[in-house]
């Protein structure tokens, strides 16, 4: 005889009916097996990373400096925040001082100069826009003024803005990618090499998206494949001078520019596509700039590193 169903159970049927209290446990449990970040969105540009959940981690506890940049100087763009400040943080735990140049996130910038000084180093903040020629200049004189020399250049500084079909992006859009992303670098470049020297650095910064591209990032994945070329190509025109120039092509890391750009249900499963099944940390990627700015890489030119979370590309 069949048993009676009990008033106010919740059934379960193999067609998807009701489900119960346990189905919806489980299902809270995927959801947040699928979530690597928690959904959220920051209305403006560039992002803030004190407004981001959970703040980006900058620094590992483990991590002790050695000298590798004693009594060296580098300039940072885009150093106010992630992978920018927590290179800049490595930098001075390995003995250089730094001066960092950003756009407007004067908070953020306050809080690296906080963390550089905290290891006993000098730091200068520069606010400003890298896709204007004469701030780049304006900048390098600065730092070579009151740090007394340049040693390693790390170009950094980046925008995206997403768009589904190339019909919407604007000229003014385009411009100002391509300005921020690649113009900066050359003139960036163009302010610091008549302070560098032999034994000097210059990191360029691009992404796995020059890799493999990115359909909803179509001018942004333009300007990184720009700089993979635009970096081996200033390696074969400075390696001569002792100048070695490489670059870093970061995956999906959890940075200020993720909020600020993508909408809340793309954040909450930013990194999930790549082997690792996670976003990197800014503190994960910064071991590859002390690493090509420092003597360990003496032997080292015109190549990039791939810190992407597993991700196979051609460099």
């Amino acid at each position: 005889m069949p048993q009676a169903k009990q008033p106010g159970r919740a059934t379960q049927s193999k067609s998807g009916g009701h489900k119960g209290p346990d189905d919806k446990k489980g299902q809270q449990e995927k959801q947040d097996k699928e979530q690597t970040r928690p959904p959220q969105k920051q209305d403006r540009q560039p992002g803030r990373e004190t407004e981001m959940t959970p703040r980006p981690k900058v620094q590992r506890r483990e991590y002790r400096g050695s000298g590798k940049l004693e009594g060296k100087v580098a300039l940072i763009t885009g150093g106010d925040s992630g992978i920018g400040r927590a290179t800049a943080v490595l930098f001075a735990k390995e003995g250089a001082d730094l001066c960092i140049m950003y756009l407007n996130e004067h908070d953020d910038a306050e809080e690296t100069k906080r963390l550089v000084e905290a290891d006993g180093r000098r730091c200068i903040t520069i606010p400003g826009d890298v896709g204007e020629e004469q701030h780049c200049r304006e900048s390098v004189e600065r730092c070579v003024s009151e740090l007394g020399k340049l040693d390693i250049l790390i170009n950094n500084a980046a925008e995206q803005h997403p768009k589904e079909n190339i019909e919407e992006i604007t000229e003014e859009q385009l411009e100002r990618t391509f300005r921020t992303n690649i113009f900066g670098y050359f003139f960036m470049v163009k302010a610091a090499l008549p302070h560098l020297k032999d034994g000097s650095a210059i990191i360029n910064t691009t992404s796995v998206t020059a890799y493999r591209g990115s359909g909803g990032l179509l001018d942004y994945a333009s300007t990184k494949g720009a700089i993979v070329a635009f970096t081996r190509s200033l390696h074969t025109n400075l390696i001569k001078k002792g100048i070695r120039v490489n670059g870093v092509a970061p995956g999906p890391i959890w940075t200020p520019l993720i909020p600020a750009t993508f909408p809340p249900e793309k954040v909450e499963k930013f990194g999930k596509d790549v082997p690792m099944g996670r976003p990197g940390e800014p503190a994960e990627v910064a071991p590859c700039y002390v690493f090509l700015a420092s003597d360990d890489s003496s032997y080292i030119a015109g190549q990039i590193l791939h810190p992407n979370g597993g991700e196979q590309v051609e460099s």
